[in-house]
C-alpha cells in the first residue's frame, strides 16, 4: 500500500483557503474597525468580529453536507472560546489575553490526543489532504495501518500542539505591550504567521518521511534480492 496521501483537487483546496483567509482575517479585521468607527466597544466589537469564524464553518458543513471530527472540534473550540470570553471582566485587553489562552488550551489538547488510539493531526491531515469525498478518506484512513505513517501522524501533533503553546504565550506578552487596537490586529496576522511556520515545517518534515521511507523500502527490496539464490 502506498504512504502517499489522497491528492486534493487543486481547485477545491485553493478556494478552501480563499474562504479561511476571507472570513477569519479579512472579514473580523473590517467588522472590527467598523464597529469601532461607529461607538462600539472594543470587547463587544472582537466578540462580533469573531463569529466570521462561525460562518466559516457552516459554509464548510453546508458544502460537503456532513460534521466531521474536525468541524466538530472547531465548533468546541469556539463555544469554549465564547464562555471564556463572557467570564469576568469585559476588558478589550482581558478579551485579547484570554483568546491568546484557549490559543494555549488548544496546543494542550493536541498533545493530549497523542494518548488517544488516533492523534489529533491525522483529522487535520485528512481535511485539507483530501476533497472530502468517501473514496478520498477512506482511502486517507487506510494509511494508519502503515507504521511510518503513524510516526508521522504522532509527530505532527506533538509540533502542532508545541506550537499553539508557543504562540499563546507570545499573544499574551504582546497583549500588554501594544494597544488593543493594534493587537487586535497583530493577532490576527500572528495566528497566521505561525501557521505558515508550522504548515511549512509540517510540508518539509512529510517530505522528508516519505523520502525516508521510500529509500528504506528500496534497501529492503535490494537486500531480499540480493538474498534470492542465483539462477543457475
Amino acid at each position: 500500500m502506498s504512504d502517499q496521501a489522497p491528492a486534493r483537487n487543486g481547485r477545491t483546496a485553493a478556494l478552501s483557503w480563499a474562504l479561511t483567509i476571507t472570513f477569519n482575517i479579512i472579514a473580523p479585521l473590517v467588522t472590527l474597525n467598523q464597529l469601532t468607527h461607529h461607538g462600539v466597544s472594543e470587547f463587544n466589537a472582537l466578540l462580533i468580529s469573531g463569529l466570521w469564524s462561525v460562518v466559516d464553518m457552516a459554509i464548510y458543513i453546508a458544502w460537503h453536507r456532513r460534521v466531521d471530527e474536525f468541524a466538530v472540534m472547531t465548533l468546541v473550540f469556539l463555544a469554549i472560546s465564547a464562555v471564556v470570553a463572557l467570564v469576568g471582566p469585559h476588558s478589550a485587553r482581558l478579551l485579547l489575553v484570554k483568546d491568546s489562552g484557549v490559543t494555549g488550551l488548544i496546543g494542550l489538547f493536541f498533545l493530549a490526543t497523542l494518548a488517544a488510539p488516533r492523534p489529533l493531526m491525522f483529522y487535520t491531515g485528512r481535511k485539507f489532504a483530501t476533497d472530502g469525498t468517501r473514496e478520498a478518506i477512506e482511502r486517507w484512513n487506510a494509511l494508519w495501518e502503515l507504521p511510518g505513517f503513524r510516526r508521522v501522524q504522532r509527530m505532527l501533533t506533538l509540533g502542532w500542539g508545541l506550537g499553539f503553546i508557543v504562540e499563546a504565550v507570545t499573544r499574551i506578552g504582546l497583549s500588554y505591550r501594544l494597544t488593543t487596537t493594534q493587537m487586535a490586529t497583530v493577532n490576527s496576522v500572528l495566528t497566521y504567521v505561525f501557521l505558515g511556520v508550522l504548515i511549512l515545517w509540517t510540508i518539509t518534515y512529510a517530505k522528508r518521511a516519505r523520502a525516508k521511507g521510500a529509500a528504506a523500502a528500496a534497501a529492503a527490496a535490494a537486500a531480499a534480492a540480493a538474498a534470492e539464490p542465483a539462477e543457475v
